[in-house]
């Protein structure tokens, strides 16, 4: 085994299918109900919000990414552009938080799949596509291909049965004058959650053939193609259950589908489901084990967790490591405590992002700067409207990581 570099075999179509990989999971089977819990009928406005915000953090991520082409994705862009500090902060919140989101991805197949087992299903999952992983990054993207094609088509047909038996009555897209404004960025940071998968592109910076032009182009292709397909599941859902209905159902395309005329699809819904919450899982563990590995070169981490195979071109000791520890908080934590910390986590990520990008030249490719100082803005307000318990756990998490990153350099 070697500690060298990882190969390129990554072109556009893999990257931007790693990217809706990770987005064109769970949250589109999940999201739409809690988000509609926050917005009522302001739950679209809440996505148009989010997207706005990912935007921003996608252009940000992509600019840094075509001049930093290499595994780690902001941990790289914050040491290199703000400190040694930064970078392994983003690094740390990424790792932790995506791991976190792996769980919940995990346990979002079992409770689909099985769930009166959905813990074990789980951990079956995590096993599973930890294997798939450590065979090589090509087959990932292939198995992600597939994926990504089932999810769509099933999501299209829902649509058309949602259209088909819903009402007219399209009020029920719009805002109401009693719509929360705060309801709303509440609704915004889930749906955030939902959106945060593009990144997975960047953190492959090193395994994509010609990063400074693919790079550029995948990530707001792939959140473009999620934004569509996100806006237009959530509007058939609405009409067809209301602002209200939606809110209150556990699974809200099963209740769509259901109360349209459907009854019979409902399977086939929650087996999309559990199948998108398996692409998200895969490509986000592809992406933590980048991470890792990047952290571990500079070792911030156990150097053992930079090796990367000969043959596969993977980092197989990152792999296993993640996977253990994922399908470990797999068979342990909760579903909703996972996801909140998960999002307070990837937003912190986040904000570096667009602090790294803001520094940047006309020279260097640097994006308007309005764009990463609202990108930065809106991550922090999202993070701060997420759940109190949330917000403590993932702060405390971050300053844990800061206190040992000052232990190491005394």
């Amino acid at each position: 085994m070697t500690s060298g570099l990882l190969g390129r075999r990554l072109g556009l179509t893999d990257a931007v299918l790693i990217g809706l990989g990770s987005m064109i999971g769970a949250g589109i089977f999940a999201a739409p109900a809690p988000a509609a819990a926050a917005a009522g009928r302001g739950v679209l406005a809440a996505l148009l919000l989010a997207a706005v915000v990912a935007y921003c953090n996608a252009t940000s991520s992509a600019r840094l990414a075509a001049r930093y082409p290499a595994s780690g994705g902001t941990y790289v862009y914050g040491r290199e552009r703000l400190s040694p500090f930064w970078g392994y902060l983003a690094g740390w919140g990424f790792i932790t938080g995506k791991t976190a989101s792996c769980a919940a991805m995990a346990l979002t197949v079992g409770a689909y799949a099985w769930p009166g087992q959905a813990h074990l299903v789980a951990v079956i999952a995590v096993v599973a596509l930890t294997a798939v992983n450590y065979a090589g990054v090509q087959k990932s993207a292939w198995l992600t291909r597939l994926i990504v094609a089932i999810v769509v088509a099933v999501l299209v047909l829902v649509v058309a049965v949602c259209l088909n038996g819903g009402t007219a009555d399209m009020t029920a897209l719009l805002p109401a004058g009693d719509t929360s404004v705060w309801g709303v960025f509440q609704a915004a940071g889930l749906w955030f959650f939902a959106f945060a998968g593009y990144a997975r592109i960047a953190t492959l910076g090193e395994e994509v053939r010609d990063p400074a032009r693919t790079i550029p182009r995948a990530i707001p292709l792939a959140l473009g193609i999620a934004l569509v397909l996100y806006a237009v599941v959530t509007a058939a859902a609405l009409l067809v259950l209301g602002p209200d209905g939606l809110a209150g159902s556990t699974a809200p395309l099963a209740a769509a589908v259901r109360t349209a005329g459907a009854p019979g699809l409902v399977p086939v819904v929650r087996a999309a489901a559990a199948v998108a919450a398996l692409g998200s899982l895969l490509a986000l563990i592809l992406g933590v084990s980048r991470t890792t590995l990047a952290m571990a070169r500079d070792r911030h981490l156990p150097r053992v967790l930079a090796v990367v195979h000969p043959s596969s071109q993977a980092p197989r000791g990152a792999e296993l490591a993640v996977g253990l520890v994922v399908a470990v908080l797999a068979a342990t934590v909760d579903l909703r405590g996972a996801i909140g910390f998960s999002s307070f986590a990837v937003l912190a990520y986040y904000a570096i992002a667009n602090a790294a990008a803001a520094t940047l030249s006309a020279d260097e490719g640097r994006p308007p700067r309005v764009i990463p100082i609202a990108g930065l803005a809106g991550c922090l307000l999202l993070a701060f409207t997420l759940p109190v318990t949330s917000v403590v756990a993932g702060a405390i998490v971050l300053a844990a990581g800061a206190l040992v990153y000052a232990a190491r350099n005394r």
